[in-house]
């Protein structure tokens, strides 16, 4: 566990060819297996919106492994936001 002002949180939007391909499943198995917290959904114009929060080094790798995602995805942009963290527990899917 981190302790306070250890943690960042950063929003992502993911273009490209990201919906009916596994991408939230995929993110949710990475963030947990980092132990990142957040969650990850589809948007109506067609990207996915994931917020991943938690220990520096985690929380990039799970921004690293968004930037390619599972095997069926074609991502072409990922926007990342950096945001104050909010106290995001376990990771939902939206």
């Amino acid at each position: 566990m981190t302790g306070a002002g250890e943690s960042i949180r950063r929003r992502l939007l993911i273009s490209g060819r990201v919906q009916g391909v596994g991408f939230r499943w995929s993110c949710r198995r990475v963030a947990e297996a980092q132990g990142v917290a957040g969650w990850c959904r589809n948007l109506p114009d067609g990207r996915v919106e994931a917020v991943f929060e938690g220990d520096p080094a985690a929380v990039e790798r799970a921004v690293a492994w968004s930037r390619g995602g599972p095997p069926a995805a074609i991502v072409t942009s990922v926007d990342v936001i950096p945001e104050t963290p909010q106290g995001e527990r376990g990771f939902g899917l939206g």
